[in-house]
């Protein structure tokens, strides 16, 4: 989807953007052996349309599931895969086949009334939080700082769906540096293709009706899994001319993943987009320059005086104290996006 096109749902609070079920199927094979004898819920879902209800109820047995708890807005019907509509909002209980068939039948899923509207952040929610074990949904975009903040409260595992420029996020980035959070194993092209009724204006090649396309779409989850802790193949060496030094903080400049130096033992600025490669076996994150108070805090342009920093922004006026630059073989300064800050672990 086009960038704009994302903006302007998030603007108008439109969050309703329904997973694929093979992108479902295709990140929980990596996490099979963490749900084994758990509850899950999924307290974003309608499961009229959500796959994640769909993925959990099917899989039931297989996953060794112990309770699969969704609640919605606005259905109360039995006929759970139905378009009918109630102004009543629900919470769904299914613990498992009962009669044999293998499937998950409407009179085996319990339907109990909430007193609210379903929001995730009412109190009856709260308590439907508090028996699960893991949380697996894609939340509203609009509210997903507060939405971590709230599984963080509570000390849950989860799995759900945000945008890769939450990492830069304040609230989230500090979970990411501190291991407390980090990316699943993704989606294929670092894009997603959601079920949605918003306008997509999407230009690429795999544009599907009906449907709107989202790039830079990730997993967040703290959930460990094994690809995780494979080592990203470095080749490269390290030269002065190649990678250049940041004129305000002590680290060289890597512009793409792939060119980190194998030879390289100080500190590296390279794109969010690593974070998909990111083994912390391999590499300790330092901090973040994204030309903001993250920047600021881990000491981008702290060896700059007011003067110095004064005369950066007369030359380029997107000069921030927190945002990383550096000067080009030609002399011409050029400031970086968001630059996660890593060191080679020894």
């Amino acid at each position: 989807m086009a960038k704009r096109s994302i903006d302007r749902a998030k603007a108008a609070k439109k969050d309703e953007f329904y997973t694929q079920l093979e992108d479902i199927n295709n990140e929980l094979r990596h996490y099979r052996e963490h749900f084994r004898g758990k509850t899950v819920l999924c307290n974003c879902d309608d499961p009229r349309v959500s796959n994640f209800f769909t993925y959990f109820a099917y899989n039931f047995e297989f996953l060794g599931l112990k309770k699969l708890i969704t609640t919605c807005y606005k259905n109360q019907d039995m006929d759970l895969f139905s378009q009918n509509q109630s102004e009543q909002a629900v919470y769904l209980v299914y613990e498992g086949d009962k009669n044999g068939n293998s499937i998950p039948d409407a009179e085996e899923i319990g339907v109990k009334p909430l007193k609210g509207d379903g929001d995730f952040r009412s109190k009856e929610c709260i308590e439907l939080l508090k028996e699960a074990d893991i949380v697996v949904t894609n939340p509203p975009f609009s509210l997903f700082r507060e939405y971590i903040g709230q599984l963080m409260e509570y000390e849950k595992k989860f799995l759900i769906i945000g945008h890769q420029n939450a990492l830069s996020y304040k609230e989230i980035f500090p979970l990411i540096k501190g291991n407390k959070m980090w990316l699943g194993f993704g989606f294929k092209g670092n894009a997603g293709h959601f079920i949605s009724v918003y306008e997509d204006t999407a230009t690429a090649g795999d544009h599907r009706k009906g449907m709107i396309r989202v790039s830079g779409v990730t997993w967040f989850t703290n959930l460990d899994y094994k690809e995780r802790h494979e080592n990203l193949i470095l080749y490269k060496s390290y030269t002065p001319e190649e990678y250049p030094r940041y004129i305000n903080y002590d680290a060289i400049e890597v512009s793409k993943t792939e060119l980190i130096p194998c030879d390289y033992d100080g500190v590296m600025g390279v794109p969010i987009t690593f974070m998909d490669k990111y083994n912390p076996d391999q590499f300790e994150i330092i901090g973040i320059g994204n030309g903001g108070e993250l920047g600021v805090e881990c000491g981008v342009s702290a060896n700059l005086t007011a003067e110095q920093c004064a005369a950066l922004f007369r030359e380029d006026k997107t000069f921030r104290k927190g945002k990383l630059c550096y000067r080009n073989d030609k002399g011409k300064l050029i400031g970086c996006y968001a630059r996660i800050l890593i060191r080679k672990r020894a």
